[in-house]
């Protein structure tokens, strides 16, 4: 029983002690909590002190900003207002100027109103006197005003006329210092930079035969082999008296060409009869072929003209066997082409474009018998079918002056073509032809008033007109010159140019006695 009191006791005294001490501790704990709480608030007000400070001071840095950023623009537009300033300023000047200026001028239109009408006054006034004065000189001279009028348009043709050979003369003389250096630094250059190798052919197609006995087997029994042969080449062959010789003659040069390679054959080989004259000409053909291909290719590479047409380059090759003035026509396209190309590089042309126009400006020559129209026509319709450029094109159809050049290579190819026919040993003429063009020269030399004589010389490229001193002038001899020139240009037809020379002598002869 104590004991159970004893334990009750204990127990009663430990519920005590335990709720002293838990007491105690709560009393420590809400003493901490005060503080903790008391310290956050002081915490809480200086953070605040700090957050006003700061935002106080931020206040006051834009407001520092925005005073300069105002005082900026204040200061601009203070400096657009002085400028404004000047600028009305300015314009008042101008305005006052312009007024001032006005005032000018219409005091400057009044006056020159003024004048104006005096000017009309006298104007009206000297016609008056000069009709006078004119009534008078009619009166004086006896003649009326048609009569006056033809005097003084017959003495101011004279003096026109003297006028004119002066200024011609001049003209002249200053152009001609001037062309001549250049036209022939230009030509003289391109001729001297191409050297021809050839002067002029004469193509004479005779065949020699070993005996006249071989003239009996060409013709044949009752002439059956030459007309076979005359049927399938399309050439004549002449078998007349000349010992050793038998003549193929054709129009056409290539065809001639045939029938003459055939009937050498024919003759080595001896059997001379229809038949084999079929197969021997037919082999000729074929060679004849190949061998223009050849010539039209070796051209082509001598040329340095590449990437033409097949049909083109047969075309050249057939220029071969054509002839102009016993010029070869290939050859003088191979020597267009290389001239053409020196006198554009003198210009700073295309040189390549310039020698292919010159080397294939002919080319109508190998077809024209073909074609209807001139080898100019055909050359062009030729090459514009096998896709030649329109320059190409145009050099041929146009390098005889036929229509009017539209490109520089035109004039350029015509120039080369004339000198290239007209240069020393390249063509020649036949005799009668040479006469007449020499008669038909001198004959319109003579038709100018004032002429006495006129001689052709240097082979018809010069014509020296002899004029009667007393009817013609030195100005007059000038003038006549070139008149002469025009009309040998419009009328004649011939190679190369001719020079126009005027001779005017005088002579005074008296006697001693």
């Amino acid at each position: 029983m104590s004991e159970v009191i004893s334990a009750a006791v204990g127990l009663a005294v430990g519920a005590g002690i335990g709720l002293v001490i838990d007491r105690v501790r709560k009393g420590a704990a809400y003493q901490r909590r005060d503080e903790i709480i008391e310290q956050a608030k002081t915490e809480a007000d200086n953070l605040k002190k700090a957050e006003e400070l700061a935002a106080k001071e931020d206040l006051l840095k834009r407001r520092e900003e925005m005073e300069s950023s105002l005082n900026s623009t204040r200061e601009s537009l203070r400096d657009d207002e002085r400028k404004l300033d000047k600028r009305e300023a300015s314009v008042n000047e101008r305005v006052a100027d312009f007024e001032k200026r006005e005032r000018m001028l219409e005091t400057t239109q009044n006056k020159l109103s003024e004048r104006s009408k005096v000017i009309d006054v006298k104007e009206k006034e000297l016609d008056r006197v000069l009709k006078e004065e004119q009534e008078q000189l009619y009166s004086i001279s006896g003649m009326n005003k048609d009569d006056a009028k033809e005097l003084l348009l017959e003495r101011l043709g004279r003096d026109l006329a003297n006028e004119t050979g002066g200024l011609i003369l001049k003209h002249e003389s200053e152009l001609k210092d001037q062309c001549d250096h250049m036209s022939r630094e230009i030509v003289g250059m391109a001729v001297q930079r191409c050297a021809s190798r050839y002067t002029s052919e004469m193509t004479v197609s005779t065949v020699d035969i070993p005996s006249d006995e071989m003239k009996g087997r060409i013709i044949g029994r009752e002439g059956r082999n030459i007309r076979t042969f005359e049927k399938v080449t399309g050439v004549d062959v002449i078998v007349d008296d000349t010992p050793g010789v038998v003549i193929v003659s054709a129009f056409d040069k290539v065809r001639r060409e045939v029938g003459r390679l055939s009937l050498v054959k024919l003759i080595q080989d001896g059997r001379i009869h229809p038949t084999r004259i079929e197969e021997i000409v037919e082999e000729t053909q074929k060679e004849m072929d190949d061998h223009i291909r050849r010539l039209g290719k070796e051209a082509c590479q001598e040329a340095n003209v590449m990437g033409l047409h097949e049909k083109l380059v047969f075309l050249m090759g057939r220029l071969h066997f054509r002839t102009s003035y016993s010029q070869n026509v290939l050859q003088h396209s191979i020597e267009v082409g290389h001239l053409t190309q020196l006198l554009a590089e003198q210009f700073g042309l295309d040189g390549q474009l310039a020698r292919r126009c010159g080397f294939l400006h002919d080319i109508g020559k190998a077809a024209d018998h073909e074609m209807e129209g001139g080898h100019p026509a055909v050359g062009a319709e030729l090459l514009k079918r096998y896709n030649e450029g329109p320059e190409v094109v145009h050099a041929a159809a146009g390098h005889h002056d036929d229509i009017r050049p539209e490109f520089i290579y035109t004039v350029l190819v015509a120039s080369a073509d004339a000198i290239s026919a007209s240069r020393p040993g390249a063509r020649r003429e036949t005799l009668d032809r040479y006469v007449r063009r020499l008669e038909e020269l001198e004959s319109l030399a003579c038709g100018f008033p004032g002429v006495e004589q006129s001689y052709a010389v240097q082979a018809g490229r010069e014509i020296r007109v002899i004029v009667d001193s007393r009817e013609v002038n030195d100005r007059v001899a000038a003038k006549m010159s070139k008149d002469i020139a025009t009309a040998i240009e419009e009328s004649l037809t011939y190679p190369g140019e001719i020079r126009v020379t005027v001779l005017r002598e005088t002579k005074s002869v008296e006697y001693a006695r």
